[in-house]
């Protein structure tokens, strides 16, 4: 069993009991879910996950404290932490009665302000520009068994609709990121014979390629560990998962780069492809640099339009 059927089967059985007696007078002023770090939250976890920060809890998220108190928080701590110690053949950390771990008594304003900067969700645009597409993965992912006062899920839904000014400057910015490092440099380092650089212009270049996939998909990437494991679960260009983890892997002997160069264009034409059906880019060319210019130029809001196109990378 995964660990987020683990985490709610736990709630299910023991936390609920929790808000049907002792806690009842704040049942309508919760939300519980598990959400944030970890293989779990992204149902990614096995066997090998297990061997640290793994265990059966859950997270309850509270409004501010004009709505729940800090005695109450501090009597709901207390009551999570004597929950059984083992569930399921695991057990539950030594954590401190007090909070500060992945599970247990959240302030919903702490979580959100500790993965994005905004207690609220209300993100400036340099901020929606600039924060790692990872802390927005880990933000909305995961699954809320309930949400019973409607703040927890209200901002991960703000959260998870990038704005399409911001997802476009995103675009642009990889896309012309994937130009540099694949349609131009690669090659130009196997020419000067430095094979290691052409090896970093290739992992730039399936770096920037992923995240305009996830992009495409309006999905934001995870962390590096598991961004090829994403990637191949997405609905619009999975199958090139196994391409860019060729070019990251393979050598770059004389007849392996020829081939490189190859799928790296290959690579390039399927993302303009896409970039076209969804009617991003104007361009008709392949050249991957003119494409990144001419999804900037189709950004509505002039603010973010007229920024560098570097501005979100």
């Amino acid at each position: 069993m995964k660990g987020l059927e683990i985490s709610k089967s736990f709630y299910e059985e023991y936390g609920k009991e929790l808000f049907q007696n002792e806690f009842k007078d704040i049942k309508d002023k919760i939300a519980v879910g598990l959400a944030g770090s970890g293989s779990e939250c992204l149902g990614f976890d096995d066997e090998i996950s297990r061997d640290h920060d793994f265990e059966p809890g859950f997270c309850i998220f509270l409004p501010g404290e004009d709505i729940v108190d800090r005695k109450t928080a501090f009597q709901l701590e207390r009551a999570y932490y004597k929950l059984p110690r083992e569930y399921m053949g695991l057990k539950r950390s030594l954590v401190s009665p007090v909070g500060g771990n992945r599970n247990g008594v959240i302030r919903t304003a702490d979580f959100y302000l500790s993965k994005v900067g905004a207690p609220d969700g209300n993100l400036s645009v340099q901020q929606w520009l600039t924060i790692p597409e990872h802390y927005l993965c880990e933000a909305v992912n995961g699954e809320v068994f309930e949400d019973n006062y409607g703040e927890f899920t209200k901002i991960r839904n703000t959260l998870l609709n990038m704005p399409e000014s911001v997802r476009l400057k995103r675009i642009a910015g990889s896309v012309i990121l994937m130009a540099q490092a694949g349609q131009y440099n690669y090659e130009r380092c196997m020419k000067h014979k430095e094979t290691g650089s052409a090896q970093l212009a290739a992992i730039d270049f399936a770096k920037n390629a992923m995240k305009t996939v996830f992009l495409l998909n309006k999905k934001y990437m995870p962390f590096y560990k598991w961004s090829f494991r994403a990637m191949r679960n997405l609905e619009i260009l999975p199958e090139l998962a196994d391409t860019l983890e060729y070019l990251i892997s393979s050598e770059n002997d004389e007849d392996t780069a020829e081939t490189k160069q190859l799928v790296i264009e290959d690579a390039a034409v399927m993302i303009i492809n896409e970039m076209q059906n969804q009617g991003i880019t104007k361009a008709m060319c392949t050249n991957l640099e003119t494409h990144a210019y001419s999804v900037n130029d189709s950004i509505e809001d002039s603010e973010i339009r007229n920024m560098s196109i570097f501005a979100a990378v």
